[in-house]
């Protein structure tokens, strides 16, 4: 018999809304049995003809990245109580968005939280809900941006 586990997949950035996704995600990988999958894609930059410079900035960007999905993976494991699942990738997030939830069948909800500024819910959840809303076998939960943790308890 195949594994259900639920895996809530959280798109890691620098926004603040998505500390609020992650720990949503979290709360309900805790009170379902699930658990976590973490997404963190490193920009195409824009050094493309300079190719020591690109490299070393690349390298470095890799060890941030690294470094945050650990610092995150703590959030998650003291959360949910399980270790979450960790994935790195290259490229536009949307399109690497789109190739995971292909590439891992495991992944069965996408978990996003929508920004709180005046720009509106963020580039990625337009793109999710919008172009690709027909194209996805997954679920989307988009979670308030503003919510703090006392009231992702409540409902969660």
């Amino acid at each position: 018999m195949p594994d259900k586990t639920r895996i809530f997949l959280v798109v890691v950035d620098e926004t603040e809304e998505m500390t609020v996704a992650l720990h949503y995600a979290a709360r309900r990988a805790r009170t379902t049995g699930g658990k976590v999958a973490l997404l963190h894609v490193i920009p195409p930059s824009e050094l493309q003809h300079w190719g020591a410079i690109e490299e070393l900035m690349k390298q470095e960007q890799r060890e941030e990245a690294e470094q945050l999905m650990q610092r995150l993976a703590k959030e998650v494991v003291d959360i949910a109580g399980s270790i979450p699942m960790l994935y790195i990738r290259d490229g536009q997030a949307s399109e690497q968005l789109m190739k995971l939830i292909q590439e891992e069948p495991s992944i069965s909800i996408l978990v996003l939280a929508a920004g709180t500024g005046r720009g509106g819910p963020g580039p990625l959840i337009s793109y999710v809900v919008g172009q690709m809303s027909g194209n996805l076998r997954i679920p989307v939960t988009v979670v308030p941006g503003y919510l703090s943790d006392e009231q992702l308890d409540a409902i969660t």
